[in-house]
């Protein structure tokens, strides 16, 4: 995990701060993957679109991929589509208006099957469209919400409709197949979907231009195996001449953000339960949704850059709780050296990644304020407001 460079303390709260620093770190990690492999490594909005940051890492990656023409607009305008970087979009399904919107700013086109394709065929002259691709191959364990494998999927086709479709319509105007299947995994989970893959879809691959081997790829993270990734990625290069393609969201901003958050109050849980409860002017619901999604218990900072432990296992043991009505808005359980106090700051970290991408207003909640700090020092991105609010209903 990395720490704050900034001062907690000269931030306005709850504020979201990326970090230039970290940013850099991994982009360098990114970049020596495609200068071995000669890989195009892609920006997942869907996971971190703070275009401010794009100047910076445009510098790293080869473009960005889209769910969506919002997402596909900001990349195709902030990231450089003037200077030779891609956009790619997958959705699955598109309406006749999405197609309309999204050839203004996508080259590159994923559809959910070779059906599907052909409605939109005619539109696509000039652009490279790919198959999304669905192994039925999952190595997700028990998170059936991130699984793109998990039965009766929506995601991709299975090599059963996709040898019906190719009798039925052909391939041609298709140069690539696409698969996504894992989610905050190393590399053995993707060498072995790989393998599955290529067992049931290799005969197309020599056929094809590029493949592409979607998100999930964590591979920033300080254990991930970067040799065994470009072993496979070597591999279908090598053999059936393609273009190799990812599109990680989180290794791009990985433990690059931090949110920092303010106590508001202290309730004396000695009568209610058996642990006392901070009140903090952050929401797990509205501010950090993936905590009671996945779920997860983000690592956490106190005041004098101290982890927090788990619960019971410092002196002091707190829930932390918000201010919105839910019930079932808690953060975690932590404990700390020192006890809390009203006005202390927390700093929630690894929070880059889907958070300001995810984050709602429920219960008139404020978004937090966006920071980003660079060697010139820490920036002001963006304030919101209650208009921002009413714009939104």
């Amino acid at each position: 995990m990395n720490f704050p460079t900034f001062d907690i303390n000269k931030v306005k709260t709850p504020c979201y701060v990326t970090e230039e620093c970290y940013l850099k770190y991994n982009g360098e990690i990114l970049k020596s993957v495609q200068d071995r492999t000669g890989c195009r490594i892609l920006l997942a909005q869907k996971a971190f679109s703070m275009y401010s940051t794009y100047p910076l890492l445009k510098n790293y990656l080869a473009g960005t991929t889209a769910s969506g023409a919002y997402e596909a607009r900001l990349g195709y305008e902030h990231f450089g589509c003037y200077e030779g970087k891609e956009t790619h979009v997958y959705s699955p399904a598109y309406k006749k208006s999405d197609i309309d919107e999204l050839i203004n700013y996508a080259e590159h086109f994923v559809f959910n099957s070779i059906r599907q394709f052909s409605l939109h065929k005619e539109k696509l002259s000039g652009k490279s469209c790919g198959i999304r691709v669905n192994p039925r191959f999952s190595t997700q364990g028990d998170h059936e919400i991130y699984d793109p494998c998990a039965k009766n999927s929506r995601l991709g086709q299975t090599v059963e409709s996709f040898k019906a479709d190719v009798e039925k319509y052909g391939l041609d105007g298709i140069s690539g197949l696409h698969f996504h299947t894992l989610c905050e995994q190393n590399s053995d989970d993707l060498e072995s979907t790989a393998m599955e893959v290529e067992k049931q879809f290799g005969e197309y691959l020599y056929d094809m231009k590029w493949i592409n081997f979607g998100g999930g790829h964590h591979i920033t993270r300080d254990d991930y195996d970067i040799e065994r990734l470009v072993r496979v990625i070597e591999h279908f290069k090598c053999k059936y001449d393609l273009q190799v393609y990812l599109e990680p969201g989180e290794a791009v901003a990985l433990n690059a953000g931090f949110l920092v958050s303010e106590v508001v109050d202290i309730i004396d849980g000695s009568k209610n339960g058996d642990m006392d409860i901070a009140i903090m002017d952050v929401s797990a619901a509205c501010h950090m949704p993936d905590v009671l999604e996945m779920p997860y218990r983000p690592k956490l900072l106190d005041s004098r850059n101290s982890l927090a432990g788990e619960k019971g296992e410092k002196a002091y043991t707190y829930r932390l709780g918000t201010v919105t009505c839910l019930a079932g808005d808690i953060i975690g359980d932590y404990s700390f050296d020192e006890p809390l106090k009203v006005g202390d700051r927390l700093v929630f970290c690894d929070m880059a990644i889907y958070s300001m991408v995810k984050n709602n207003t429920f219960n008139g909640m404020a978004l937090p304020t966006i920071y980003y700090n660079t060697e010139e020092g820490l920036k002001l991105i963006r304030e919101f407001t209650y208009d921002d609010f009413k714009s939104r209903i």
